[in-house]
């Protein structure tokens, strides 16, 4: 089968958890012999330039472990970015005739009518409601809006990663969308030596954000909660900004006061490895997820998970993490609190943590869910209406 994947920034990358699954899903579906082309964003790492390399810049395409990558023209400029990259990845892709074209996140979404036209399959993953993040203005909100309500009409399937999600799609537009969430595998954590020498930090040393510094992640609560307990513990801030400079300046100076705060900014390899390996527990406060790969990592290293009590978040970890109600900086100190308190509780946590998250939710699995719907069968389910409310019922 010649599959297409359009919307993503570039692979490999960090620079965000829809490029993670990208990856995932692309390299796996290479090995199982699918013919698979990537379409790469040009330009610069939204981390920050520092973070480039040649095939930012570079249109020449090339192989990376067995999936075709080619870059595509893009306007590299906040906004445009993801439309033009999106919408010339889409040329390309309808020139070459694939199977299917599989397009990830609202924004890129918006030429998918283009492919429908042209008699092409497409699948979309909505990754989360992009329109809702505070990062975007009203320009763009609305452009977000409108892939959201092309790929609601026109695209084959949609997968979405939660069930929150799927019943929006199912009362905003009566649209059955399929749950197929992301995968993670087991991590082995490491010692900490880069850590250690760079940032001072030991085993259990710190309590960790790892993740995009952007509003709707929630680090402003986070800090804020922590400047109020009486710790000797380390609150480790890592991740770069994205389009959201201002609000990283915010958070830059949010922290300048207290020196137990570590603001690391973006981090990759062997430094994010021992971030997720040696924290006490790690920490997400968000008010906004679509299915957050930072979360199931973490937990995949072993940590204890405190987490805001949205859907997205709830619906990972179960009864595997501590929550707090959502934008509650009260409720997160005391939990935070409670957890600093009690190390017998965040072993309890840390023992099942990886077990779990890694027997929930398999790569493989989602790999071979996608490519049954690539074919027009699956088991993923959709949901129907009970006297209860809406419930998960499986299609065949």
């Amino acid at each position: 089968m010649k599959i297409a994947f359009i919307g993503h920034k570039r692979i490999p990358s960090r620079e965000g958890g829809i490029e993670v699954v990208a990856e995932e899903l692309s390299t796996r579906m290479a090995a199982r012999g699918e013919q698979v082309v990537v379409y790469n964003r040009r330009g610069h790492n939204v981390a920050g330039a520092q973070y480039d390399n040649s095939a930012n810049r570079d249109d020449t395409p090339y192989v990376y472990k067995g999936v075709k990558v080619i870059p595509v023209t893009t306007i590299d400029v906040r906004g445009l970015a993801a439309l033009t990259s999106s919408f010339f990845a889409t040329l390309k892709a309808i020139k070459a005739r694939p199977d299917v074209i599989h397009y990830h996140a609202e924004g890129p979404c918006v030429p998918l009518r283009l492919a429908h036209w042209a008699g092409i399959r497409t699948v979309a993953t909505i990754h989360g409601l992009d329109w809702q993040r505070a990062k975007w203005g009203r320009f763009a909100s609305a452009y977000l809006k409108l892939g959201e309500r092309i790929a609601a009409k026109y695209a084959n399937e949609i997968i979405v990663l939660s069930r929150n999600v799927q019943r929006y799609f199912k009362d905003t537009y009566g649209r059955d969308v399929r749950f197929i969430p992301n995968g993670i595998e087991r991590h082995q954590p490491v010692p900490a030596k880069e850590i250690s020498e760079r940032y001072d930090l030991g085993k259990d040393d710190y309590v960790l954000f790892l993740g995009r510094i952007v509003p709707e992640k929630g680090v402003h609560y986070l800090i804020e909660a922590f400047k109020r307990l009486d710790t000797d513990k380390k609150l480790v801030i890592a991740g770069g900004s994205s389009d959201s400079a201002d609000y990283y300046e915010q958070i830059k100076a949010a922290v300048a006061e207290d020196p137990r705060i570590i603001l690391t900014g973006f981090v990759e390899g062997r430094t994010l490895e021992e971030l997720y390996s040696n924290a006490y527990l790690y920490v997400l406060p968000s008010d906004l997820e679509g299915m957050p790969m930072s979360l199931l990592e973490a937990m995949s290293y072993g940590n204890a998970c405190l987490t805001s009590d949205i859907p997205e978040c709830a619906e990972v970890v179960g009864d595997h993490a501590v929550t707090f109600h959502h934008s509650d900086v009260d409720d997160l100190r005391d939990r935070l609190g409670v957890l600093l308190a009690d190390s017998t509780r965040i072993n309890e946590l840390k023992n099942e943590a990886s077990d779990y998250i890694t027997d929930k939710y398999e790569w493989d699995k989602v790999t071979g869910q996608t490519l049954d719907l690539y074919e027009g069968k699956t088991n993923a389910p959709f949901l129907q209406v009970c006297e209860s409310g809406w419930r998960a019922y499986e299609y065949v």
